[in-house]
């Protein structure tokens, strides 16, 4: 990256908020990634407006990340900004039986806001690994919930630099997608509407949902989350253990024995390994299957 587009980040953020060459890997779950060539931490939302707009005029690709679940990086990295959310943008406000919070905040502190304030409809999310501005782009969902369940508002950036408030209904939620991720919108804050109810049967039901993910999943590996999406009619963890591939690896990556729907780094795992298992899984199952496997995990960068 030219030394005059990097001067002008600077300028734009403060020299304590840009990072250059900085290491993906240090900023996914899955421990993976080559150098983003600019990483920047903005504060407000409108840095984020200033920083995609220096983006488009310099005609440099730009990213928004979350906690880096659900991502896979290029060991090559990434030419282009990344704008990570999750740290600076994570206020949570609670207003009655609706909560607003900034695209940054992780599920799992949404969740325990909710049962702070005897707030139910938001339990099945306090495990999903991610923020809130992820979960909404690709409406986010387990053990029966998805955020299109309890979402009342977004508010967006879009790509001319306009901030909407969209309502639920015109977000246009289905199976792990939205009219935010088809449109190339930013989500910047969101507003859940819940119910009132039962502190201690809120506490209850998060514990058992935590024990469940605990006891299945293995959250002792660093990985993307859930690999695949959900074909409709089966469950890809099933699929794939019937396909003789627990436990199968390439490199680093490797299968989950916990859980056959997790492809987890169990050591220096690099991207190419990671891609190379998807594929190898994919193949494997529609050759015995006839199903065809969709990635769940978002790629970023040159594979």
């Amino acid at each position: 990256m030219r030394e005059e587009i990097r001067q002008k980040f600077i300028e734009l953020l403060g020299k304590d908020r840009v990072l250059f060459d900085e290491p993906m890997s240090s900023h996914t779950t899955f421990r993976i990634g080559g150098p983003a060539d600019i990483f920047t931490m903005p504060e407000d939302k409108q840095q984020i407006a200033a920083i995609v707009k220096l983006c488009k005029k310099e005609q440099i690709p730009f990213f928004v990340l979350g906690n880096g679940s659900n991502l896979l990086v290029s060991d090559k990295g990434y030419r282009g900004v990344i704008i990570q959310m999750d740290r600076n943008m994570s206020e949570i406000k609670v207003e009655g039986n609706q909560i607003r919070a900034c695209a940054g905040a992780l599920l799992s502190s949404v969740a325990v806001a909710a049962k702070n304030a005897s707030l139910t409809g938001f339990e099945f999310a306090g495990g999903i690994p991610g923020t809130l501005g992820g979960a909404v782009v690709m409406n986010a969902g387990a053990y029966g919930g998805e955020l299109k369940d309890v979402l009342k508002e977004a508010v967006v950036l879009t790509g001319d630099g306009e901030l909407l408030t969209l309502p639920a209904e015109k977000l246009e939620m289905g199976y792990r997608t939205s009219i935010i991720k088809t449109s190339g919108y930013l989500v910047l804050e969101a507003v859940i509407a819940l119910e009132k109810g039962d502190q201690e049967e809120i506490r209850s039901r998060m514990k058992e949902l935590s024990d469940r993910r605990t006891e299945k999943q293995p959250l002792d590996y660093p990985s993307a989350g859930s690999t695949f999406k959900r074909p409709e009619g089966y469950f890809a963890g099933k699929l794939i253990m019937d396909s003789g591939l627990r436990g199968y690896r390439i490199g680093g990556a490797q299968v989950s024995e916990k859980h056959c729907g997790f492809v987890i780094n169990a050591g220096d795992a690099t991207a190419e390994d990671v891609r190379a298992l998807m594929n190898h899984v994919i193949h494997t199952v529609q050759e015995k299957y006839g199903v065809t496997l969709e990635p769940e995990v978002k790629f970023l960068g040159e594979f």
